[in-house]
């Protein structure tokens, strides 16, 4: 049943705070460059994309980077110019465009559970999965790095592609120092809006395979080489010049931008740690999240009340939140053909327990401050109230 208010003073907040907002400096070089762009009449896969590539390598230190029309096409490329064919394993608690991806490149979905701590694919849960898949699909979960050398092992072991979304990633790090986007065959970022680094729409497919990446390239354009003789089936997945231009605009800001969206991350942490019934992802130790989103799991027989009553009760505060994934991908109608073949427990409880709190690179410390002091609040008075609220 749903809880009626009664409560007739104001929110805690004037105006809605989003969930994400995307951090675009807009100046004069902006300007400028998007009246060029539309007087040269090149409007894709020209000059800037070329000079976004570029620099997202030098960024992140790998040896190629295509530029793409948007993450869910670069992960269909990546898996069609692999030539993967069967079963591909992809964890349940994932954005639809994991599974969708592999799906629209003619695959077969095998869903694994996450690791309860990291929520991140479990290596333990993909071991049994693999003598009969064609390839592994891991995702950095909200930004923290899944576990690729356990991952990259099993694969090995069964000669079959490690390919990653890392849609969430872009400014993350490995417990090795290195930038996501180096593991596996490939990585795949998102560029969208809601990323840590966006180009408004957009994808960047990341690898060190020279031959992969050219063939990667004639892929986004139809599999046409330039002769109009095309060698496969392709996509249109080519990335606009705009967008070319902002990620080349972003990337000289996003270092400061990372910088700040950690401390806000972390200032979350640190002020709502300790609080019984909250836990917060875990991130390895020595790695480093981009927190492209900032999640917590309720426990509702310690927090007081469940996911759902929390998410009602900062919404009425004026705190928006978002209960990622849920329904997870198993439990989707578009999934409710695909056999479930594995335990997915930590699925399951992760889907009803965990939302996520706003987070955005311009965000102030002052409203994360408000937030967390609202979290506590509500915990206080369901401990008062015996936490019948669950």
């Amino acid at each position: 049943m749903t809880e009626i208010s009664t409560d007739t003073r104001p929110a805690r907040f004037p105006e809605l705070v989003p969930m994400v907002r995307p951090t675009v400096e807009a100046d004069a070089e902006m300007e400028v460059a998007v009246k060029e762009i539309l007087r040269s009449g090149m409007l894709t896969n020209g000059r800037y994309v070329r000079e976004f590539e570029e620099a997202a390598c030098a960024y992140l230190g790998v040896g190629h980077a295509v530029a793409v029309s948007n993450c869910t096409t670069g992960l269909m490329l990546v898996l069609r110019c692999l030539e993967v064919a069967g079963d591909v394993v992809v964890p349940s608690f994932t954005f639809m465009a994991s599974g969708h991806a592999i799906g629209w490149a003619g695959n077969r979905v095998r869903f694994a559970d996450s690791d309860s701590r990291t929520w991140t694919l479990d290596p333990d849960a993909v071991a049994p999965l693999v003598p009969d898949a064609a390839g592994v699909l891991a995702v950095h979960t909200f930004g923290v790095p899944c576990d690729t050398a356990s991952l990259q092992e099993l694969c090995d072991s069964r000669g079959v592609p490690l390919i990653i979304d890392a849609a969430h990633g872009f400014g993350s790090r490995y417990p090795d120092g290195t930038m996501v986007g180096g593991k596996g065959a490939a990585e795949v970022f998102s560029l969208s809006p809601t990323k840590t680094l966006s180009t408004g729409e957009g994808g960047l497919i990341t690898t060190n395979d020279g031959a992969l990446a050219a063939k990667l390239r004639t892929a986004r354009d139809y599999g046409n080489p330039g002769d109009y003789d095309s060698l496969f089936f392709g996509l249109n997945g080519r990335m606009t010049e705009v967008s070319g231009f902002m990620g080349v605009h972003a990337l000289k800001r996003f270092s400061r931008w990372l910088e700040i969206r950690r401390s806000l991350a972390e200032r979350y942490r640190s002020r709502l740690g300790g609080l019984p019934g909250l836990e917060v992802q875990a991130v390895p130790e020595g790695a480093a999240s981009s927190y492209k989103d900032l999640g917590i799991r309720v426990d509702p027989a310690r927090f007081g009340m469940n996911r759902d009553v929390l998410a009602d009760r900062l919404g009425r505060e004026n705190v928006s939140t978002r209960k990622y994934f849920s329904p997870a991908l198993h439990q989707q109608t578009a999934y409710r053909d695909v056999p479930a073949g594995a335990e997915l427990s930590v699925t399951e409880e992760l889907a009803a327990s965990m939302i996520t709190l706003p987070l955005y690179s311009h965000m102030s410390a002052r409203v994360v401050d408000e937030i967390c002091d609202l979290i506590r609040e509500i915990h206080a008075t369901a401990q008062k109230a015996g936490g019948k609220a669950s």
